[in-house]
């Protein structure tokens, strides 16, 4: 069968705008990927009746422009669509939408709130979280991956590590999936006209559930993460109730979704790669970390970010300039031939694997990347070397997300001897 035109470089940007393109099988996209990549240059996408974006597609360009903050800015909104002004001023900016010394600021301030004592606190419930997810497995032989193993642990870990009370995490849950469910997939008109306000609800309803634990930890504290971010620090900085509800948003939305999805791509490729699984359950703790990273680069939980010009700026041959929308397409440039040979292949003893998977470098490189390396690490180990190992059945039900890999619901099954 004959491809459209495009496909074949006379418009590879247009293929991405198509309706339903993020339904399409993997296959199908990478191979569109890899036709823009072979492009001269950043290729124009088009949207809707705007002037469109520019797709950078290639390991160094997405590095480039994420190590360019000052000419490639976040504001006002890494999401496409960007968020609407009315909605910023609601909930408040989210980390990932600052730039400059507001996002310093903040960076700072959650930054310092990470003490050592927390994170080894953390490590250590991470492990006690991952043994008893898989207790509850094997003695409940459950058969859907995503809710009984792959969102309970980064779920129980955020949980666990910033405070949450055990009687509100049922309904975070809940919440956590409303208002991600449809981010980046195509829908009809009703949907798209009934969905936006049922996930800014749930949105709303886990920043004042947030808030108001917030208030209780400034008048008595105690040793988790709220009370370290709402408690002043030696420079008298301290997060306010928005500013708290929306960097838990961030962190439930982020750090939960992401992780989950990388774990439930995770079991899938070591399912359908048997001897690269041979091989990590050959020397678990040789082979572990290199498993991680080729998870999290073959399966890019974060598809794309945009970013807005804000100077004008040349890369390779084209000169962006201000109010150009730009798209850093982390899916695309975790496949650059130039960077990883054999890109489409699973390798975990791919080596170097500088994949951007956390980003691209700069003052957005993810904050949660060692704990999501460590939930990852220590769940596989426990689902690995139990006596009775498990392994995906069929193919992951995918969201068709334009903007993360998001999984819905994956089948698996014990392994018996």
């Amino acid at each position: 069968m004959t491809l459209p035109a495009q496909r074949h470089g006379t418009d590879p940007g247009r293929e991405l705008a198509e309706p339903g393109f993020w339904q399409q099988p993997t296959p199908h996209r990478l191979a569109a990927f890899a036709r823009l990549r072979a492009a001269d240059g950043p290729v124009l996408v088009p949207e809707g009746s705007g002037p469109g974006h520019w797709a950078l597609v290639r390991h160094a360009q997405v590095q480039e422009a994420s190590r360019l903050p000052k000419v490639f800015a976040s504001a006002p909104g890494v999401t496409t669509p960007e968020p609407a002004r009315w909605v910023r001023a609601l909930f408040g900016d989210s980390m990932v939408n600052l730039d400059g010394p507001d996002h310093a600021q903040l960076r700072k301030i959650v930054q310092r709130a990470f003490t050592p004592r927390l994170l080894a606190a953390a490590e250590e419930d991470i492990h006690a979280v991952a043994a008893r997810i898989v207790d509850d497995v094997l003695n409940e032989q459950p058969d859907e991956f995503v809710s009984a193993v792959a969102s309970r642990l980064p779920l129980e870990v955020i949980c666990n590590m910033m405070g949450i009370p055990e009687h509100y995490r049922a309904e975070i849950a809940d919440r956590v999936n409303h208002a991600s469910e449809n981010i980046g997939v195509e829908r009809g008109l009703a949907s798209r006209l009934r969905m936006p306000g049922r996930g800014l609800r749930a949105l709303a309803r886990m920043q004042r559930m947030v808030a108001g634990i917030g208030r209780e930890r400034r008048k008595n504290p105690t040793d988790d993460l709220i009370s370290a971010l709402v408690c002043a620090n030696v420079d008298g900085q301290a997060l306010g109730a928005r500013q708290l509800g929306a960097f838990f948003s961030l962190l439930m939305v982020a750090g939960v979704e992401t992780t989950r999805n990388a774990i439930t791509h995770g079991l899938t490729l070591l399912t359908d790669h048997a001897d690269q699984r041979d091989l990590l359950l050959s020397d678990f703790e040789k082979y572990a970390d290199g498993t991680v990273d080729e998870m999290i680069r073959h399966s890019t939980p974060i598809i794309q970010f945009r970013r807005t010009v804000a100077a004008e700026h040349t890369m390779d041959g084209h000169v962006f300039r201000p109010g150009d929308k730009v798209v850093l397409y982390y899916a695309s440039a975790n496949r650059d031939e130039a960077v990883f040979p054999d890109p489409d292949a699973f390798v975990i003893t791919r080596s170097p694997n500088p994949h951007l998977g956390f980003g691209g470098g700069g003052p957005h490189f993810c904050l949660g990347a060692h704990l999501a390396r460590v939930e990852m690490k220590a769940l596989f180990r426990e689902l690995l070397t139990r006596p009775v190992g498990l392994r995906a059945v069929g193919l992951p039900d995918l969201a068709g997300s334009n903007f993360d890999n998001r999984v819905r619901s994956l089948k698996f099954a014990f392994e018996r001897p």
